[in-house]
Order: structure tokens, then C-alpha cells, then sequence
């Protein structure tokens, strides 16, 4: 078991099935077990994620003053996340919608509320770092602070960049720099994914890259073992929604990374990991543990059933 400090974003998310994307107009559209309303987020996904593979997570994000935090546990789920440095301190918790098609195509819709105005209390990550062995950022800027801390107490820092885009690079610089560890969401990227991670690489001294490139899987940099290759995903069973995928890769990637430091290894078990998210619905359901994990990964390998077993191709 790890000890993981988690920052980042915590949303309300929306989720809603619809015929076919782009949305055709229509005044009312009557659609059964379509939609599904529950937290989300960066920082909750990855929190709940690690949780389940048995990790102990120090979840540290900012809601609206006036949210109830009993969102953060239903009663039917077995995972308790704690709420003690979850802070009620923004005007509202900010809000996400996504549509969704049976291709797989998605549209979101995002609004922030006032996060970039929220500052977290730092005397309560000066407290927790130092015990931690690893400290996880979203990209947000209440997350900033975070860093000098983590660089502090010589603490590794893994960082997934939430809407990357060059624009936006000067903005994302500190957080560029500082992790070891990165996580791209880039299936909507226009240039050479490969030429991308190796600029990356290059310009921030980056230990290890993960680019997720949605349905086609996920190409892993690792400077110390230097390989740089694209891995098929994992399919078995039915595809119900794959909001949340990358939160799950990447969560289930740094927990096996921590445990065994072979990211091969780490980038297999995610790849599983992901493939039973994917068949739920909403960004927080369809984890396992590892127990279930190491269970998933014996039947769908050795059924005739599964559409096509992960791989590894070579760098191009």
C-alpha cells in the first residue's frame, strides 16, 4: 500500500446517452437509463481508483461552500473516501456535462465556477506531504503551491495535464517541469503523437509520459528503460461509457508503478484496469481491487471471448 496526496479538481458531472453525435434538435426526447448525475473529476477519480487497488489517499480539493460532502460516498459503494481536507470554500462546485454516442464520440460541457479564484489552506499539505509517498496535481491553479511543497520533501510528483494545448503551455510550465510522471489526454491531438512525447521529454526531463489516445489506446515513454511505445487497449465485454478512462489508466498505473517500479508491468495492469471501467456507467464506477484485478486478468486472457488482447507495438 501506498500513501498517495491527491489534488486537483472535483466536479458534479453529467453524463447523458444520446442517438448520435452532433445532437440533432429535438424539442423532447424521451430516453430511458440515459442519464446519470454523480461527483467526478480528477481528483476524485483518481482518489477513488487508487483506493479501491488499496492505496491510502489524502484527497485534497475545493467544493462549493454549500455542498453536501456525503456526495463524495453513496451508501452502496464499499470504497470510503475521507472528506477531512475536502474544502467548502468556492461560491459552487464546478459542473460538467458530456454526451455521449454509441461510436464512442463525446461532447463536454464544462464550467469551472469560480476555481480560479480558490486557494487551498497550505498548512494542511505542509502536514501530509512529508509522510506521503508520492504527490498527484491536476493542472489547476489552487494545485500551484503543491509543487514547491512536494520539491520540498523530495517527494516524486505525477501530474495529469487537463486540457493540454500549446496556447496554454506557458500556463502549464511549472507543472511541466516539476513531475516525473506525466498523463496526457490527447486523442483530439493534431500532430505526431510520438514527436510530441519525445519534444516533451526533451524540453522538461520527464521521467515517464503516458498519451492516451481514447479508443486506440496509449503510448508509454519511459526515459530510464528508453522505449517509447503505443499499446493497443485491452477489449472485453460491452463498451458502456468511457468517460473517466484516462483517470482510471492512469490511477491504476501510478498505484502498480509505486508498488513494483516497472512501468511495463504498471502499464499492463492499467490497460485491464480500464477495460472493466469502460463497461459502466459514470467516471467513479467500475473499479476493482487488486484482487478482482489479478482475477479480471486470468479470465478475459484465457476466454475465447475477448475481442482482442492488448499489445505492444514498436516505436515508430
Amino acid at each position: 500500500m501506498s500513501r498517495i496526496v491527491v489534488c486537483g479538481i472535483t466536479q458534479i458531472e453529467t453524463i447523458v446517452k444520446v442517438p448520435k453525435i452532433p445532437i440533432q434538435y429535438e424539442a423532447f426526447t424521451p430516453s430511458k437509463d440515459s442519464i446519470y448525475t454523480a461527483a467526478g473529476g480528477d481528483a476524485f477519480n483518481i482518489s477513488l481508483a487508487m483506493s479501491w487497488l488499496g492505496d491510502d489517499i489524502d484527497f485534497m480539493t475545493v467544493v462549493g461552500k454549500g455542498q453536501d460532502l456525503g456526495m463524495f460516498n453513496p451508501p452502496d459503494r464499499n470504497v470510503t473516501l475521507s472528506t477531512e481536507y475536502v474544502l467548502p470554500i468556492m461560491n459552487e462546485t464546478p459542473m460538467q456535462v458530456t454526451f455521449f454516442d454509441q461510436e464512442r464520440l463525446e461532447q463536454k460541457f464544462e464550467d469551472l465556477k469560480d476555481i480560479r479564484e480558490a486557494q487551498y489552506d497550505l498548512s494542511l499539505v505542509e502536514k501530509v506531504v512529508p509522510n506521503s509517498d508520492m504527490v498527484f496535481l491536476s493542472n489547476v491553479n489552487f494545485a500551484r503551491p503543491f509543487i514547491r511543497i512536494a520539491q520540498a520533501s523530495r517527494k516524486p510528483l505525477a501530474v495529469k495535464i487537463h486540457s493540454y494545448s500549446r496556447e496554454k503551455e506557458v500556463y502549464n510550465e511549472d507543472f511541466l517541469r516539476a513531475a516525473e510522471i506525466l498523463y496526457f489526454s490527447g486523442g483530439a491531438r493534431a500532430e505526431d503523437p510520438y514527436a510530441f512525447i519525445k519534444e516533451m521529454a526533451q524540453k522538461y526531463g520527464t521521467q515517464i509520459i503516458l498519451l492516451g489516445q481514447s479508443s486506440e489506446g496509449v503510448i508509454l515513454y519511459d526515459r530510464r528503460r528508453d522505449i517509447c511505445v503505443h499499446y493497443d487497449p485491452v477489449r472485453a465485454g460491452q463498451v458502456v461509457n468511457t468517460a473517466g478512462a484516462g483517470n482510471a489508466q492512469f490511477a491504476c498505473f501510478l498505484h502498480y508503478y509505486l508498488k513494483n517500479g516497472d512501468s511495463k508491468e504498471a502499464m499492463h495492469k492499467a490497460l485491464i484496469f480500464t477495460a472493466n471501467k469502460i463497461g459502466y456507467m459514470g467516471t467513479s464506477n467500475g473499479f476493482m481491487t487488486e484482487e478482482q484485478l489479478e482475477q479480471w486478468e486470468g479470465l478475459i486472457f484465457d476466454s475465447g471471448d475477448v475481442v482482442s488482447k492488448y499489445h505492444a507495438k514498436a516505436e515508430r
